[in-house]
């Protein structure tokens, strides 16, 4: 029988702790929270590999190092109101629900939308909100947000989304350039955002965050 626990630890101790994640409570959800129960029943036995995992086509739960590192950079705290874009299974609300006050999760895929729900509720998350609906369009009715994480590949933010950050909200997101992928962390101020660099990782483009090209005559 595989042991489950055994293996959290070790992907701990192994991918998460050595790759700069420092806060305690990311470290301590990501030790108590069972990833195998957040991927399709056939992906289990390779819920701690240290790469992504696909959930769909063209969809992935991020490898631990990368949404460990994402969810350190956002530096959450207890009375946050977390927009979570493309949350798949719901691995990463699951963490993040231990931290803060309430998670959004958006869904656009109605089958993974329906897993989270299903699984959340098993691991009795509660303070998880699961949003059927276009990623790109966020969830305004509940924002403003003090905190953002995108879980997939983007080329660029939409307006849609940084309308629902909170004027002081943090966002974190894997921006797409050529084949490579660049994680920045963006600060909300004035109504815009400034991003700068935090790591390198990868992961396919979500639907609706390429470019958007406009009209030319």
């Amino acid at each position: 029988m595989t042991d489950f626990a055994q293996r959290r630890t070790m992907m701990v101790d192994t991918q998460v702790r050595p790759n700069e994640v420092t806060s305690y409570p990311v470290i301590e959800a990501m030790l108590n929270v069972p990833r195998e129960q957040f991927v399709p029943d056939s992906r289990r036995d390779v819920a701690y590999a240290e790469n992504n995992i696909e959930l769909a086509p063209g969809r992935v739960l991020l490898e631990p190092r990368t949404l460990g590192k994402m969810i350190d950079a956002l530096n959450l705290q207890n009375d946050d109101l977390v927009l979570n874009v493309g949350s798949g299974y719901g691995y990463a609300a699951a963490l993040m629900a231990r931290i803060v006050e309430a998670v959004i999760a958006v869904e656009d895929n109605p089958e993974m939308a329906a897993e989270a729900e299903t699984r959340l509720a098993a691991q009795d998350v509660f303070n998880v909100a699961v949003i059927k609906g276009p990623l790109v369009e966020g969830c305004a009715s509940q924002g403003p947000y003090d905190a953002a994480l995108v879980e997939g590949a983007i080329e660029e933010f939409p307006d849609t989304l940084t309308d629902q950050i909170a004027d002081g909200g943090r966002v974190v997101a894997l921006f797409r350039e050529g084949q490579l992928g660049v994680v920045r962390l963006g600060l909300k101020r004035d109504g815009r955002i400034n991003w700068r660099f935090a790591f390198n990782a990868g992961a396919p483009l979500l639907p609706g965050f390429g470019h958007q090209k406009g009209f030319v005559l």
